[in-house]
């Protein structure tokens, strides 16, 4: 079903080659299945799914009220529809890092990182937050090493000491995060190009950059990440804030008109959307299914 080639081995050895590659992976995230099917059509590296988004799509502020049962299954459904590798954000790794890394194996993923704040966190380009101890997260990364079955699916390890202990000692407990198994580490709320370059003189495995809008970190184009030696830069939210923005303007412009007569080349049309799910293909399944013309539907 959903015609993909790749099973999720494959998908890992896929992620593995292409942080060989020295070029720096495109990520965006996707907030439903349909989103990652667009993002691996367009030619994106890889599919990104946000715990913050997850929350936000559930009605919920970003502050560890999903369980693992409403992330592990919205990314299964993500990663299902899609060749390009998936990588989930797992917050502090809910109740049980074992239980929660064989979750995300089993349903698909290639790579999911785990972070270092209290358990009721919040949004990493927050102030306030709270950090476990260095200690208690080298205990869980390791305790999600020895969870994996797969040698390719990646642990990330996301620091959010910058803006609590500064800049050095968050590159001091990513040095042990390292030591503990990660194989890449992703400095949370970095301000700006120094310090990124920080970063990656201070540490030794691969680097993911958080390209969020509307919070510390300066927007960077993918470029000058790749040329400060990082590896992979994320888009979290980007799709669900533009979806939202066109959703909201789509329905306050109808409930000011009482029609949506004005706002028609603001959607995707019907011909575009069967495109992206595939509707002929499901012909070779039963010929009934795609039997009429497109015509008229752009």
């Amino acid at each position: 079903m959903h015609f993909i080639e790749k099973e999720p081995n494959q998908k890992r050895l896929d992620l593995d080659k292409k942080l060989r590659s020295n070029k720096i992976l495109r990520v965006p995230g996707a907030y439903n299945p349909l989103t990652a099917k667009l993002i691996e059509e367009i030619g994106y590296d890889a599919v990104y799914v946000s715990g913050g988004v997850m929350a936000n799509d559930l009605g919920f502020p970003d502050i560890g009220l999903t369980t693992l049962q409403d992330v592990s299954t919205r990314s299964y459904l993500i990663s299902r529809v899609t060749n390009l590798p998936t990588i989930v954000d797992i917050d502090t790794g809910f109740k049980s890092c074992k239980e929660t890394i064989e979750t995300f194996e089993e349903f698909g993923i290639s790579a999911v990182h785990l972070e270092d704040q209290i358990e009721r966190k919040r949004c990493g380009h927050l102030d306030n937050k709270e950090l476990i101890s260095t200690d208690a997260m080298v205990k869980k990364i390791k305790e999600c090493v020895s969870a994996k079955k797969d040698k390719n699916f990646k642990i990330i390890a996301r620091s959010d000491a910058k803006s609590v202990e500064g800049l050095e000692k968050m590159i001091e407990r990513c040095k042990a995060y390292i030591d503990a198994g990660a194989e890449i580490i992703f400095p949370e709320a970095l301000q700006d190009e120094k310090d990124f370059e920080k970063v990656r003189k201070g540490l030794s495995s691969y680097l993911l950059a958080n390209m969020t809008e509307f919070g510390k970190t300066k927007l960077l184009n993918y470029k000058e990440l790749e040329n400060l030696g990082y590896n992979i830069v994320i888009y979290p939210v980007t799709t669900q804030r533009l979806a939202m923005k066109n959703v909201e303007d789509g329905l306050r412009d109808i409930y000011a008109n009482g029609h949506q007569n004005n706002i028609i080349d603001k959607m995707q049309s019907r011909k575009r959307l069967y495109e992206l799910v595939d509707y002929e293909k499901y012909n070779s399944l039963d010929e009934k299914i795609y039997n009429f013309s497109s015509e008229g539907h752009e």
